[in-house]
């Protein structure tokens, strides 16, 4: 089973995480931030990861925290689970419309952290976070998983901008995780 259970507790939050890697999309999300969380049950439901969530933190402060922390503690999680990386994939790819928003995310799980994000954002997200944080959730992630990411975004509405990243996200990361056969997929041998 590739799963992982985290917690990790600082001043500013309290975040207990459980991932499987080889779920069905089955999630119980609650981080205080609600548009967050709406967000990450689209990325695993649509990842068919399944992925459970409770944290709590200076959230009266603004979501910056929270946000940042989720993203650490999530791609810390995926990293473990992943393990060596025998028989994946390694790269993924999705690009999902939304409306009239249009989102691509490509990925490699290689063990290479990089991140490449193409995107504006005009106004502030549900719940008054600051669109900057959309970015800064995934650079998060993307570290510290050990991933390289590239996300492009278009549209207008920023709703559907963000929802069709996290769902790129998720569907690419999928891809990039299923098990194809039982190399180490790298020419070096080790990712």
């Amino acid at each position: 089973m590739r799963t992982k259970d985290l917690v990790r507790e600082t001043k500013e939050t309290q975040i207990s995480l459980s991932l499987n890697l080889d779920g069905t999309g089955k999630t119980d999300i609650h981080t205080e931030v609600l548009f967050l969380d709406h967000m990450l049950t689209s990325w695993a439901y649509h990842g068919r990861f399944d992925l459970m969530i409770q944290a709590t933190g200076d959230t009266n402060m603004g979501p910056h925290h929270m946000i940042e922390d989720v993203g650490v503690v999530l791609g810390s999680a995926f990293l473990q689970a992943l393990g060596d990386g025998s028989g994946i994939a390694r790269f993924g790819h999705g690009v999902i419309p939304m409306d009239e928003a249009k989102a691509d995310v490509c990925v490699d799980v290689g063990g290479r952290s990089y991140f490449v994000f193409d995107g504006r954002f005009t106004y502030l997200l549900e719940g008054g976070i600051e669109p900057s944080l959309v970015k800064h959730f995934f650079e998060s992630f993307s570290t510290h998983a050990h991933i390289t990411m590239h996300m492009s975004v278009s549209g207008e509405n920023e709703h559907h901008k963000t929802e069709a990243l996290f769902k790129a996200c998720g569907i690419s990361l999928s891809r990039a995780v299923q098990i194809v056969d039982a190399r180490i997929p790298s020419t070096k041998g080790v990712l």
